[in-house]
Order: structure tokens, then sequence, then C-alpha cells
């Protein structure tokens, strides 16, 4: 009998080799990720998004949160509803300025469930954590057809191993844009290869998830457009143009479809505190907008095209950002480029350029896998790089699928080569050990993890934000606070004003309005981006942050202090003078 078993699994092996170790990956990857969350709480971003999931299931409730689609909320929310969560009244919500209904529902949220907090920081990220398995895995099918296996599971290696990756896959965030930005782009080359009414539809369900992840996937639309005026214009043999026709018109559908069901194929119109703001906001379109918006609803959800135009308006409007010591509110073209030689680890940084090179070479020779994913790189990072919000190597997350794919291929090559084998052999070992090594040296803090070009110097000195901070270490925070008997602390880091009265430490904040009272503390912690200023707002006369130049160097007196300790790279502790 253990023969037998021995046996059938050394077939297993032999026949499903690649299979086999892409599952072993992948499942060390999420044993990663899911230590990661039992370790670190959640970040400021998510401390608004869980709780919108949560109303969003429960109450239908699409005006708290607007500026994300549903994909993520649904995903966030679905855990809670089995866990013993009360629902706080929002009844007196819509009557709130637009701009404080989401912070008003998220605190009475967490006031409300304070004491299953640890619970819902917990599950809501676990979705989040499966998915970026099923990446892993929709990584491995894709390389797998386009290449082979072998290639799919150097992609693997290299997905799972990405400290970029490690980050975000445990995030209730940015990850499902990836997934289904790839997926899109996958339904497109499956119905390319065979021209079928079923291929059709998924790739319309396709577009439609892209679309309920992350606005900005409108991009997608335009991309459907043109690639079936291109099937249209050049039909494959045997196949006619109106065939082709109606399988537009059946993925328009399904697209749809799926937009419509996010939303529980509900057209909530928008509150009038909504209106109130676009109309305060924007003044010279808020006319045509809002006349706009009730036909374009047959077809969308108000919600969905609202959030669409806060997207493109904060575009417009600009973020603060920072880069190599320069300041601004509009960002740098080549801002995504220079984050992402910073924040990847070398081999893959390496691999990348090398093997963008070769599929650009590829490409010219009119090898049309190569296309098929240099085209997705290309769209996504000519629309980051023009962008006028800065504020995380994650809004690039969409495009390093592809580039693990192509960097499987690369290495799969090099294996390939029967000149210098032994060589080739010792590179691409030596690639995955030193990415490997990379995922263990930031253990558990790959959110501000910088390769070695970053090395000597702070990460708040290179970039800002969510490259190096999004207040996932508060929970440490407050345990030293607490071990050392204080309960209070006088701070400024993204998050803790929420994150730290959960864990019983009174936040004080350093940025209160002129006059407020602010009681001396024994400790200061700083958030690494208020550190370099980017993240500090303005204020009125006599805040000592009126100008620009006030708010960048407003806590300059702490950037040449020891802090006592450091929490996960990203909040610093200082010891105030008794």
């Amino acid at each position: 009998m253990t023969t037998n078993l021995s046996q059938a699994w050394r077939h297993v092996l032999r026949r499903r080799w690649a299979e086999v170790a892409c599952g072993a990956l992948l499942l060390l990857m999420g044993f990663n990720l899911l230590s990661v969350i039992a370790r670190k709480n959640i970040t400021i971003d998510e401390t608004l998004i869980i709780p919108s999931g949560y109303y969003y299931l429960n109450s239908r409730t699409f005006y708290i949160e607007p500026d994300h689609p549903p994909l993520s909320k649904l995903l966030a929310g679905l855990p809670l509803v089995f866990l013993p969560l009360k629902t706080p009244e929002l009844a007196d919500l819509s009557r709130e300025p637009s701009a404080d209904q989401t912070l008003i529902a998220a605190n009475r949220f967490w006031t409300t469930n304070r004491q299953h907090f640890e619970s819902v920081f917990f599950w809501a990220r676990v979705p989040m954590v499966i998915l970026t398995v099923l990446l892993g895995a929709l990584v491995f099918i894709f390389a797998r057809r386009l290449f082979n296996v072998r290639a799919a599971v150097l992609a693997v290696a290299l997905f799972s191993f990405e400290p970029t990756i490690l980050a975000h896959g445990r995030v209730v965030k940015d990850i499902h844009v990836a997934f289904a930005y790839l997926l899109f782009f996958f339904a497109l080359y499956l119905y390319g290869s065979t021209f079928t009414l079923r291929r059709a539809c998924w790739l319309g369900l396709a577009c439609g998830l892209a679309l309920v992840a992350k606005y900005s996937m409108v991009i997608l639309v335009p991309v459907l457009l043109v690639s079936f005026c291109f099937f249209v214009l050049r039909p494959p043999s045997g196949t006619e143009r109106r065939q082709l026709l109606v399988h537009f018109l059946f993925s328009a559908f399904f697209t749809l479809l799926m937009l419509k069901a996010a939303y529980f194929f509900l057209h909530q119109p928008l509150i009038a505190a909504d209106i109130e703001a676009l109309v305060r906001n924007d003044q010279a379109r808020s006319t045509l907008l809002l006349s706009a918006l009730k036909p374009s609803s047959l077809f969308a959800p108000p919600y969905f095209l609202y959030g669409v135009y806060r997207t493109f308006m904060h575009n417009d409007l600009g973020h603060s950002a920072f880069l190599l010591g320069a300041y601004s509110d509009h960002g740098w073209w080549y801002y995504f480029p220079a984050a992402f030689a910073l924040k990847t680890t070398i081999p893959f940084l390496l691999i990348t350029m090398v093997s963008l090179a070769w599929a650009a070479f590829g490409a010219i020779r009119r090898e049309v896998r190569f296309l098929i994913l240099l085209a997705p790189v290309g769209i996504y990072a000519v629309m980051a790089m023009f962008a006028s919000i800065n504020i995380g190597i994650r809004h690039l997350l969409p495009v390093f699928p592809f580039l693990f794919i192509l960097g499987g291929a690369l290495l799969d090559r090099l294996l390939r080569t029967r000149r210098n084998h032994r060589l080739a052999v010792a590179l691409v070992v030596i690639v995955i050990a030193a990415c490997a090594a990379e995922a263990v040296r930031a253990y558990p803090h790959y959110i501000p993890y910088m390769n070695q070009f970053a090395s000597g110097r702070p990460a708040w000195e290179y970039l800002s934000d969510s490259n190096v901070e999004w207040g996932d270490d508060a929970g440490t925070v407050a345990g030293y606070l607490k071990e050392r008997g204080e309960t209070r602390v006088r701070a400024s880091f993204l998050g803790g004003s929420v994150l730290l009265p959960l864990y019983g430490v009174s936040y004080i904040d350093l940025l209160s309005p002129p006059g407020a009272p602010l009681p001396e503390t024994r400790y200061v912690a700083l958030g690494a981006s208020f550190l370099n200023g980017s993240t500090v707002p303005g204020w009125s006369e006599g805040s000592g942050r009126e100008t620009k130049e006030q708010q960048r160097n407003f806590f300059d007196d702490y950037r040449n202090r020891t802090p006592e300790a450091v929490f996960g790279g990203s909040i610093y502790l200082y010891r105030m003078n008794e």
C-alpha cells in the first residue's frame, strides 16, 4: 500500500511538477501574508474601506467612501457578516457635509464594535490574501499559455518573493485591481485566440470586474472597443463581421451586468450633501454634470459615475507628493520609474529591464506573445506616469503581473541556452535565491521596504506616503507605550487618531488647530511621511503651517534627533526631556 502511494506520488510529481511547485510557492506566500496580518494592524485607508464595506452589505449605503468602487468593499465586508458586530445608526448621516460622512460613519463603526476590532482587522483582510494567491495562480496560467510550464513556475517564484506584492497582498486596497487588470487581458487573449460567444461573454464580465475594482479602470472600455474594431476590420478566416458585432454586443451587455450587479442592481441617486459638494467644488461644470447624470445612470449606477468624476477631479487638483528631496502637488512623470527602482528587489529590477528590452525586440519581430504582455504594461504605465497622484508604488501594481511573466520567460530562455548552460543555471538560481532572501530580510515590514540603492539613509528621505508609512504599526507603538505605563502620546502618523484609541492609548494630535489644548507627554510619535513634511496639512494663520515651506519643515526639529524606537521602519518614537 505504502509502495503504491509512493509510486503514485512520484508519478504526479513527474507529470504535474509545475503545478505542485506553483502550489507550494503560493501556499508559502499565503502563510506569509496571514502571519503578517496577525502581527500588524490595518492601514489608514482600511479604517475607512472596511466599515464602508460592512455598511455596503448590511444597509446598501453607497454614499459612504465614494472614492472606491464596490469590489474592495464587498471583499472586506463579506467576512464581517459572520461576526457578532453591531450596525451603528446612520439615519442622520446624510445631513452631514459630504466630506465628513465617511469619517463619521467609520468612527461610529469602530467605536460601536471596539470589543471585536482585532477580529475585524484579521478577517476583513483574509479575502485579499486569498485573491493574492489567486492572482499568482493566474500569473501561472497566463505564463504557461504564452510560454511553457517552467517559465510559469519562475514567474510565480518572482511573484511570491517580491516585497511590493507581499506588502499589498494583505491590504484591502490595490491588489484586487492588479488581479482584475490581468484577468481582463487574459480574457482578451483567450477571445483573440478563439472567437466564440462564450469567450466574448467572459471578456465582458472581466471588463465589468475591472470597472468595479478601481475607477481608473475605465481605460479598459476604450481598449475593449478598439480591440473589437480591430477584430471586425481584420476578421480571422472563417469568422464573419456580423458574428463579431454580435459578440461585441454580448460583451458590452455582460460588462454592464457585472457593473450593475456590484451595486445590487440599485440606482441610488446622489444624496443632497454630495450634490451640494459637487456644485460648490466645481461650479463651472456642475450644471452640465448633473444634467448628464440622469440619462447616463440608465447604463451605470449614479454612484459609479460620481466616483469616476471624483477620481478625475482628484487628479486635476493633485495630491501632495515627495520624491528624492523634492515636493510637488502634481507629481513627476518619472515618479513611478524612480519608485520602482527603489522599492523592488535589485534582481527583479534588473530582470525587468532586460526582459522589457528582450520583449521589445521580440515585438519588433512581430512575436504576438510579447505584444500581448507589452501592451498592458505600456497602457497602464503611460497613464500612471502622467497622473498627478504620486503617493505610492501601489498605484503601479497592475503592471507587476505582466513583468513577472516576462521575467519568468527570460529566466526560462536563459535555462534553454546550450552555450554556458551551467553559468545560466547558476545565474537563475542566484536570482531566485536573492529574491527569496530579500523577502526574508524584509519580513514582516514589507510596506516601507526599499532595496540596497536606498541603504544608508531613512526611507522617508527618498519617498513618502504609503511607500514608507501607512499606519499598520500603530498596535506595536501602543504596546510599547503601555509596557512603560503610558496611556497617551502626542503624535502625527497616518491612521493614529483612529487606531491608537482602539488599543487603549489616547492620540493627542500634534497638528491640532491653533488654540487647541496640547498637553505634554513623555513620548512623541511621528510617521515617516510626516518627518519629511509631505503629509503635513496646511492651516490658518497662527498655526505655523500657513505656507508650503512651513508645512514641509514643521517637524524639522525631529529630523536630526535619535528616536528611542522605530516601529516597522515607519513610526518614530521620541522620548522627550523630563
